[in-house]
């Protein structure tokens, strides 16, 4: 993995080569940024310019996959350091002197590599399907707190967004080498009466029908995960009870007197709003801050567009016998990618079941095997400008922003996500654009002009 480095002016080009010599040392493959190279990581030296910079940073994330670290040594951070992390950079350093960075920055780089390879691993691979950037984000978060912390975690989103699937990853990530199983408890189905029993076990003779001793839920996760799904349905009464053990991880069985110690990872999951469910007094507050360490929320699928034909094709190999390779007609892709899914990830999987049901042969997936009240009542073909798309333009003119202002951003997203379905491929992306590859060759270098020559 290359790591590419670059200085802007007011900054000390002789400590950034400096740093480069030094990552050099430590075995890592080092280059001067230039347009045409890729890595999975840059550093940037910070100069005085903060807009140069920003318009930089936006440029140099290509296909999405290089991470930025922007270092800013001896000076003061800028004032609005903020808009560094907005366009683009992962960490913003701010380093006295010379002397004592070359540890912090080595830090982020190898962090920055690590979940790299994490990511491209098959314990990730094999779990979670998408490749859109708003998934991306979130699951590099999700593996980071996986893999280096014990951080309890709260999953939040709506029905279908694969709350459970990212539960099992975060197990499967934890990097206990004696870990036990990960425990599912399914809050909705618990019986008011019976909770405790669920949760802590119980002596024999506790209540009637106590025949025996029985564990809960919570021994059964000791040295492995506990994983709470739809924890917003928890009575309050049983929300007090399961504070102090959360917390404190020991418990008392129903009926007994001693107190037993566990250690357990936990993982919560709902489809509720919890902050607002605290605020009308239906979660208890001391509860949430105490299973949120981190908070995790997967997108709806209406926010990951570009991950619909990847997981249904996923869904339709998993439901073929022995797996033979069919695909979609080019009439179903472009329904499945017009479609809303209320149910999210698990709405388009049983849709793909639906057809599978009705297909025959092995040819692709055609039309007539989308059962009929699946037939769009027309084909738009400007169905991509629906109310998020309206949405998006209604903020802009009413923060004041020109035609002009909203066709440039407008086109400069188009570009960086033809390059990123690309996989930065400019042939690839200029052909989706309905442009020629020079066209598109020009336009990112008219951006970068200014910036060609800063270190000059």
């Amino acid at each position: 993995m290359t790591v590419l480095w670059h200085h802007f002016l007011g900054a000390s080009k002789t400590y950034a080569e400096e740093i480069a010599a030094r990552l050099q040392v430590e075995g890592l493959e080092v280059q001067a940024w230039h347009p045409e190279l890729e890595g999975s990581v840059g550093v940037v030296f910070l100069g005085s310019e903060l807009q140069e910079t920003c318009q930089f940073l936006r440029d140099a994330q290509g296909d999405g996959t290089t991470r930025v670290v922007a270092v800013a040594v001896g000076e003061a951070l800028p004032a609005d350091g903020w808009r560094l992390l907005r366009a683009g950079a992962c960490d913003l350093l701010h380093l006295a002197c010379a002397d004592s960075s070359l540890a912090t920055v080595l830090a982020r780089v190898q962090r920055i590599l690590d979940l790299d390879r994490l990511m491209g691993s098959r314990l990730v691979r094999e779990h979670v399907i998408g490749r859109s950037p708003s998934w991306t984000r979130m699951l590099r978060q999700l593996v980071e707190v996986a893999r280096f912390t014990q951080a309890s975690v709260l999953i939040e989103g709506e029905s279908g967004t694969g709350k459970e699937l990212l539960a099992r990853l975060l197990h499967t990530l934890d990097p206990r080498t004696d870990k036990r199983d990960i425990v599912l408890m399914d809050c909705t189905t618990l019986v008011r009466d019976l909770s405790g029993s669920e949760f802590f076990g119980h002596e024999r003779g506790a209540y009637t029908g106590a025949v025996g001793a029985r564990e809960g839920v919570f021994a059964m996760a000791d040295g492995g995960t506990l994983f709470l799904d739809e924890v917003g349905e928890l009575p309050l009464e049983l929300q007090a009870q399961l504070l102090r053990a959360i917390q404190e991880r020991t418990y008392k069985r129903v009926g007994g007197n001693a107190w037993h110690r566990v250690n357990f990872r936990l993982v919560c999951a709902t489809n509720r709003d919890l902050l607002q469910a605290v605020e009308r007094g239906e979660f208890r507050r001391d509860l949430y801050y105490r299973i949120a360490g981190w908070r995790c929320a997967p997108p709806p699928l209406r926010e990951r567009i570009e991950d619909i034909i990847p997981l249904a094709e996923h869904f339709l190999a998993a439901a073929l016998p022995e797996g033979r390779p069919v695909g979609f007609a080019p009439l179903v892709r472009d329904h499945l990618v017009r479609r809303m899914y209320p149910g999210n990830v698990r709405d388009l999987r049983q849709l793909v079941h639906r057809m599978v049901c009705r297909h025959v042969g092995d040819g692709p997936i055609s039309p007539g095997s989308l059962p009929s009240e699946e037939w769009p009542e027309s084909a738009d073909a400007e169905g991509w400008a629906d109310e998020a798309f309206e949405g998006a333009v209604r903020r802009a003119v009413v923060q004041g922003a020109s035609l002009k202002a909203i066709s440039r951003a407008a086109s400069e997203l188009a570009v960086r996500v033809a390059l990123q379905e690309a996989g930065g491929n400019l042939q690839r992306a200029a052909k989706t654009l309905g442009v020629t590859d020079r066209a598109l060759q020009l336009r990112r270098a008219s951006r970068r002009a200014d910036l060609d020559t800063i270190d000059a």
